[in-house]
């Protein structure tokens, strides 16, 4: 009786023992006797006990990894060190399992040649302003390398670019310059600006001084004419006052001679008088004769 109890204690540890949950995220490969058997995904599982084994538990979340800098020559045969960071994923546990010893290391290194490939075609230029394509190009190459080894490559990126000390310095150097040139082109183009913006109120002040000056000239000529205007109108409107009265020939003689003294008190040294008004003088001299008599 004991026996049987003992074997039944032993069989309910074996069963309890051998009872596995995967979680989530995770699958775990299972070998039976030696050979790949299944791969198990999350829940519960139950293996059989001596025949049945784990031969690896596989994180499935998208992982990262920094490798150290890597030594690298340009195409201008500028050396330096350029670090990478590999995003990726595994998508068959089976494949990452069996496919390739220390999987990591197998990346790290494949990563190292691709990088040397493609800076080896670039200039320094080219490899300071290309991030993006060499990013895109390693990511193509390292995914389509380890499929084979259940393995999804999604994003390479180049953390640094660590170029030598003298280059460095000349880069300094030019980006110096380059700021100082940039300065000095703001400068003059404010300058510029400045002198357009002054030569533009000047013209603007000068347009409008000759536009007041016009206005004023039209409003002092209005007024000229305006007074002309008026002048005339009154003289008309004596004439025609004294054609109304009907006038004698005795008062038209008289404004004659007004006229004629008028005339004669100007700057003209040589004066022609009609005839007629030579014989009104004439007349008036008679008249002042009866007049003595």
């Amino acid at each position: 009786m004991e026996i049987i109890l003992t074997v039944f204690v032993v069989f309910i540890i074996l069963i309890i023992a051998n009872i596995k949950i995967v979680p989530q995220a995770h699958s775990f490969v299972i070998e039976r006797l030696g050979g790949y058997h299944t791969t198990w995904t999350v829940g519960l599982h139950v293996k059989v006990p001596f025949i049945d084994r784990i031969s690896k538990k596989v994180n499935l979340k998208e992982q990262v990894v920094d490798f150290p800098p890597q030594p690298v020559i340009t195409k201008d045969n500028v050396s330096m060190q350029i670090d990478t960071v590999v995003y990726f994923q595994i998508t068959d546990p089976k494949l990452y399992t069996y496919g390739v010893e220390r999987p990591m290391m197998a990346i790290e290194n494949l990563t190292a040649t691709t990088l040397r490939n493609i800076i080896g075609d670039l200039d320094l230029d080219g490899t300071l302003t290309s991030r993006d394509t060499v990013n895109t190009k390693m990511r193509s190459i390292l995914d389509e390398a380890t499929d084979p080894w259940g393995i999804k490559i999604n994003r390479v990126e180049l953390k640094n670019i660590i170029p030598p000390k003298e280059i460095q310095n000349a880069m300094e150097k030019q980006m110096k310059a380059e700021r100082e040139r940039r300065e000095s082109i703001l400068r003059a183009e404010g300058e510029k600006k400045s002198a357009i913006l002054m030569a533009e109120g000047e013209k603007e002040s000068a347009i409008l001084r000759a536009e007041a000056k016009k206005q004023s000239a039209i409003r002092e000529a209005e007024g000229e004419a305006e007074a002309i205007i008026a002048v005339q109108s009154a003289i008309a409107e004596g004439i025609k006052k004294i054609n109304e009265a009907n006038p004698t020939q005795s008062y038209i003689a008289i404004k004659s001679l007004e006229s004629m003294e008028k005339v004669a008190n100007g700057q003209a040294t040589k004066i022609i008088i009609p005839s007629e008004i030579q014989s009104l003088a004439g007349l008036a001299a008679s008249c002042k004769e009866l007049f003595k008599d």
